[in-house]
């Protein structure tokens, strides 16, 4: 079949899509926090069929410690803190622009590696991270004005500071996470299940939301929120779509296409979400924004591709 792994990709895109507009849904009705805690366990209970049907054990027991720790860590600074911030982020900016501030952390993982590690890249993929935090600067430093939105019948999103800052807490979880998930998954003879790293990264954070709902006694609004059919179902059904059908489409793109090219596609969500913020949730999107959403795309592509 021709172009099979570009479908693949393209696929999996639409699930990462579909699933952040049913995490924000859901969020807005009963908060963020407990859509989070729902979502991880949701996931992780579905990893956790998976491994028992393919390896006969609930958890990746025979893991070695080192990637414990470093998953563990990884689950706790990506899935818990990055995700708090990022289910915020959501719901003060809407999917198009939180995606979009959270594409940066493939560019923000690259500076840490080069500050902390040591990483070199070359001119063109410095010119990439440079294009896309243009492009999302374009976005969110645009000035948003009610006459477009009144003219055409479209709300006009307002991004809001404490939104953006929001985001680029989402984003820096998200790629200091990436960043302790390597060692961990690296070993002597290559690398271990991506499957079973992910649920280790879930198991985690799931314990972060259970120590953090205890002590700070908001078990009654996790109790809410599974009250909430139409949140909760919103949250099941994203959690199935997203982290467990997203990411399973995305590790077997790696079959037929290369690291850059797949990486590269699967940084689309943030345009593949303008028709959705038009069409679903009535949003004024303007030309300029639209154009800085490709251009940080771009970047991505000369970030993953360059080298």
């Amino acid at each position: 079949m021709p172009f099979k792994g570009e479908l693949i990709a393209i696929a999996t895109v639409m699930c990462w899509t579909v699933s952040v507009q049913f995490f924000e849904a859901a969020s807005r009705k009963v908060g963020a926090t407990p859509v989070n805690i729902i979502r991880l366990t949701t996931a992780l209970i579905l990893f956790s069929l998976l491994m028992v049907i393919r390896q006969g054990m609930i958890l990746p027991f025979h893991y070695p410690a080192h990637a414990w720790f470093y998953l563990g860590l990884s689950g706790v600074v990506g899935f818990f803190l990055g995700d708090i911030f990022l289910f915020k982020a959501l719901v003060e900016l809407g999917p198009r622009v939180a995606t979009l501030i959270f594409s940066m952390s493939a560019p923000t993982a690259a500076l840490i590696e080069w500050l902390v590690l040591g990483q070199s890249y070359s001119l063109l993929q410095w010119s990439g991270i440079w294009v896309t935090l243009s492009g999302v600067c374009i976005v969110i430093l645009e000035r948003q004005s009610g006459k477009a939105g009144r003219q055409t019948g479209l709300t006009v999103r307002k991004i809001s500071l404490k939104g953006v800052l929001f985001g680029f807490g989402a984003m820096t979880g998200q790629a200091v996470g990436y960043l302790l998930s390597k060692p961990g998954m690296e070993t002597a003879d290559g690398f271990l299940d991506p499957f079973g790293a992910t649920q280790i990264r879930a198991f985690t954070a799931c314990i972060c939301f259970f120590i953090y709902f205890t002590a700070a006694r908001k078990w009654a609004d996790v109790g809410q929120a599974l009250k909430h059919t139409r949140a909760f179902t919103f949250t099941v059904i994203g959690s199935a779509v997203g982290p467990f059908l997203g990411v399973s489409l995305s590790l077997w793109v790696l079959h037929y296409l290369s690291v850059g090219v797949a990486s590269t596609f699967l940084s689309l969500v943030p345009i593949f979400i303008i028709p959705f913020a038009v069409l679903l949730h009535k949003e004024y999107v303007s030309i300029r924004a639209a154009g800085g959403a490709v251009i940080a795309v771009f970047g991505i592509y000369l970030l993953m591709n360059g080298g």
